[in-house]
């Protein structure tokens, strides 16, 4: 390489070094025993104190929801937020598959240490090795809970619960609900939070959007938060703030998220010195209805499960991409993934099987209609599996999701092969988090894909599910009262410098907004940024690229607080302007994933530099280098366009229990 590939991002002024950091918390000894006696040494809080101790909770999905039912039962007063009109709205809802768990029904050679060797192997050696031992060790224990909660999972013959097979492993650990799993597990998670609403321990907002962190004596000590419906501002105070708000992925315009799902909680609380992790690590979807043209607002996910029975493939000539599929013979197919992975087949994980997708579009091999220069789609075909089975046993295992595909695209799967292509779905960056799942803001603490511990630089299929219920259930409330044992912290009134200089700035910036009178919808920024993200920062990246991106991400913001119009007012329901404050943290998340991605010149699961690639094409790491977090420091802005150079401090990741190796699913 040289020096000024090497050196480019700061070459080119785009971020500065700081100092290392070091998660601190995980205990040391052997991995299995590490979990037990953090839970030991961790300090406790009596049943009268916990009375005397507030928390907040952002996010009501599977890890805000489980959380904030653990916190309220335990005793402590919590304060749960959502933006949606009902917890149940979470995006966790629209999860399909199924949820991990090491219990080895099947006999299979399953573990929890197989668990957390498929978790780190599938996330390309990216992930924090203690964090991802914890979540396999306490997998087992969340599937026990949903089904005390009567979570309706499948169940074999016998009696016993089913499992299947999901991407980058050769065992079946996952347990489903057809392909409504998210939404049986949220229902559980929201009976529980419920019965704590009704118990007087959880006060529930719905309705409610956080767009400021308080941090006072440099502890988290609340959220200014703003009424949807009224448009007034609230002051919310507490011993500890628990953000569990999801991902960013729809800073692509296009995802699998649901049009509501932003980065804004976490954006706040980065701007205010919680470090980013990983941001540029995005996960893109291999199993998704494809794009159709330009009207469309959202993509619809088609689970992962679907590849246990379907065989994706597409035709071995050009000039059969038009023909009806039924017509192209067997011996004119190109089963490309059991070709090229015969191990593992069709159930190679998400990044890999995404970019083989577009690897045979881009040949000009892709199916479906023409989508600006390609043809972007590739068959998911069932047949094979209808005769094996019968259709009704095909029915049984995926009916709703083959009624969802023909009620949006017209055709019906059982005759005519599926067709899917890959679209952003989730994120494993977020925000730095600690063995106990606290921020670099003390008081701070960040559960599910909002924070970036678990899943490296790929998530293997179901995990995101297991980590959301893991972290809610299990982890946080037994690692916060490490923190709260501490408290309660100095009385803290509405009045003070630091919580009302928060609330200032939320008014000043709503007003802001309101003020401009543009020309152009908040819409259209969000789509060209989308458009912008997607072509240079999705599933391959390369140095000239990220550097264009970053030049169109600045002048695009700017343009935006120039030229934006919000309709409406403040002080009422108004749509308009949410979604101008969740665009406006957009445009600067942007920019720092591009930094990101520039400054890792390596390629390792969802993250493809086209620099960095082994001959036949696939993802090539550079542990020499790169065998780090990177958790970037907000350095400065004033809001309207212009942000300081990001501070990248860089978390060595140590690998005792697991060997390092080049990942292959050959």
């Amino acid at each position: 390489m040289t020096d000024t590939t090497v050196n480019a991002g700061i070459a080119h002024g785009l971020y500065t070094e700081g100092e290392a950091i070091a998660d601190t918390k995980a205990p040391a000894g052997p991995i299995a025993e590490k979990w037990t006696k953090r839970k030991f040494e961790a300090a406790l809080v009596n049943p009268a104190n916990r009375r005397k101790l507030d928390v907040i909770i952002v996010g009501t999905g599977l890890a805000g929801a489980s959380a904030a039912a653990t916190m309220g039962e335990a005793g402590y007063n919590v304060k749960s937020f959502c933006f949606q009109d009902s917890p149940r709205r979470a995006h966790s809802i629209a999860a399909q598959g199924g949820i991990n768990a090491a219990k080895n029904y099947k006999e299979d050679g399953d573990s929890v240490h197989r668990l957390f060797y498929d978790t780190v192997k599938g996330g390309d050696y990216r992930a924090r090795e203690t964090n991802v031992y914890r979540l396999a060790e306490v997998s087992a224990n969340i599937i026990d809970q949903c089904v005390a909660q009567g979570v309706p999972f499948a169940r074999e013959y016998g009696g016993l619960l089913d499992n299947r097979s999901f991407g980058g492993v050769q065992v079946s650990r996952t347990f489903y609900a057809r392909g409504q799993t998210g939404q049986q597990l949220l229902i559980g998670a929201y009976q529980a939070l419920e019965r704590q609403v009704a118990a007087g321990t959880v006060a529930q907002y719905t309705r409610h959007e956080m767009l400021e962190l308080i941090v006072e004596g440099g502890r988290a000590r609340g959220i200014i938060a703003r009424d949807l419906v009224s448009g007034e501002i609230e002051t919310h105070l507490a011993d500890a703030v628990v953000l569990a708000s999801g991902g960013y992925g729809n800073v692509f315009f296009l995802s699998t998220n649901a049009m509501g799902s932003n980065v804004t909680a976490s954006w706040r609380a980065h701007r205010k010195g919680a470090y980013m992790a990983n941001p540029c690590y995005t996960q893109i979807h291999p199993t998704c209805i494809p794009v159709s043209g330009d009207h469309q607002s959202k993509l619809t996910l088609m689970s992962e499960s679907l590849r246990n029975d379907g065989r994706i493939w597409v035709p071995k000539n050009r000039e059969d991409c038009e023909k009806d599929p039924r017509q192209i013979p067997e011996d004119a197919r190109d089963y490309y993934l059991e070709r090229i992975y015969p191990s593992f087949g069709n159930l190679v994980p998400r990044d890999i099987a995404s970019r083989q997708a577009k690897n045979v579009c881009d040949e000009g091999r892709g199916v479906g209609p023409m989508v600006g220069d390609f043809r972007r789609g590739v068959y998911l075909d069932f047949t094979d599996a209808i005769k094996r089975l019968g259709r009704a046993a095909v029915e049984a295992k995926y009916g709703n999701l083959f009624d969802m595909y023909a009620r949006i695209t017209g055709e019906n799967p059982y005759e005519t092969p599926m067709r899917i292509y890959p679209a952003v779905h989730y994120v494993m960056g977020g925000l730095w988090v600690d063995y106990d799942l606290q921020s670099s803001i003390p008081g701070l603490f960040v559960t599910g894909e909002a924070n970036f511990s678990d899943h490296g630089a790929n998530r293997l299929g179901a995990s995101a599910l297991m980590q959301g219920l893991a972290d809610g259930y299990f982890v946080l409330p037994n690692t916060i009262r490490d923190y709260l044992a501490k408290g309660p912290f100095e009385p803290l009134t509405e009045d003070a410098p630091a919580v009302a200089a928060a609330r200032t700035a939320v008014e000043e910036r709503t007003a802001r907004l309101l003020a401009i009178q543009g020309e152009r919808s908040v819409d259209s920024f969000h789509k060209e940024l989308g458009s912008i993200m997607w072509e240079y920062c999705g599933m391959e990246r390369s140095e000239e690229g990220l550097l264009k991106a970053i030049d169109l991400i600045r002048g695009l913001r700017e343009e935006f607080w120039r030229n934006v119009r919000v309709l409406g007012s403040a002080d009422t329901l108004n749509q308009s302007l949410e979604k101008a404050g969740r665009v406006a943290d957009f445009l600067e998340l942007g920019e720092l994933m591009c930094i990101d991605a520039l400054h890792r010149r390596e390629s390792c699961g969802g993250h493809f530099r086209a620099e960095s690639q082994t001959e036949d094409g696939e993802a090539l790491r550079h542990d020499d280098e790169f065998l780090y977090v990177a958790a970037w420091e907000f350095a400065g802005g004033d809001g309207d366009g212009e942000m300081g150079a990001p501070v990248l401090h860089k978390e060595d990741l140590v690998y005792e229990a697991i060997e390092l190796k080049q990942r292959s699913y050959k």
